[in-house]
């Protein structure tokens, strides 16, 4: 676990390979070891020491006053000198030191406080989107009595009818033979808003035009 001098390239590493498994150069909560390495150091270590880099600036994050608080070290280092061994801190009913990392269950509290907090903002996000509307594109064939009914007359009746959720397209006269043609026309609906049987009926009750209606193609949008 020993480290040489920090101002040299083989020291950092040391240092690094001691911080592997560590929060602090001694023991389990900052030390004077902490400050004195902290000192020798001098300056932020590279990035590709990152057990140094995530040590020295948490070490660095400590107020003054804080550092001042630091306790002594089981083995009190000079500058420039290097731990031999490490020493556990002495157990101490009315040891008041503060976990500076947290419990494990505070932790569990916190990341589970950050779960519950973002889905109930996509539950939020998810119910002010707008609900998909369900349409279907229908294609009506209306067929009149004979080659004499009037087949613009029959579709202005037809067009006459409004339903909630109801948009009519283009149309067009399709013959049928011996001089009849039928109406095909397009019309655009809203499934839960209107009835493709109910809009039947309703062309058919022009009973002066129609003689029958047919569904020509259905399809869903």
């Amino acid at each position: 676990m020993a480290f040489g001098d920090v101002k040299t390239e083989k020291g950092l590493k040391e240092l690094n390979s001691h911080l592997a498994d560590r929060s602090y150069i001694d023991g389990y909560v900052a030390s004077q070891n902490d400050l004195t390495t902290f000192d020798n150091l001098g300056k932020a270590p590279p990035a590709n020491l990152p057990h140094v880099l995530r040590w020295y600036n948490h070490i660095k994050s400590f107020t003054p006053a804080e550092k001042q608080t630091f306790g002594a070290a089981a083995c009190p280092l000079k500058a420039g000198a290097k731990p031999t061994t490490t020493a556990p801190p002495a157990k101490d009913d009315d040891d008041d030191d503060v976990d500076l990392f947290g419990s494990d269950e505070e932790e569990d509290a916190e990341a589970e406080r950050i779960r519950e907090e973002r889905l109930k903002a996509y539950a939020e996000k998810k119910s002010k989107k707008p609900a998909l509307i369900a349409k279907s594109s229908i294609v009506l064939d209306v067929k009149p009595w004979d080659d004499e009914t009037d087949m613009k007359a029959m579709e202005t009746q037809v067009r006459t009818i409004i339903m909630d959720g109801l948009v009519w397209g283009a149309s067009k006269l399709v013959p049928v033979g011996y001089g009849i043609n039928k109406l095909q026309i397009m019309c655009v609906v809203e499934d839960d808003k209107v009835s493709v049987d109910e809009l039947v009926e309703k062309i058919q009750d022009f009973e002066d035009f129609v003689q029958s209606v047919d569904i020509a193609a259905f399809n869903k949008i």
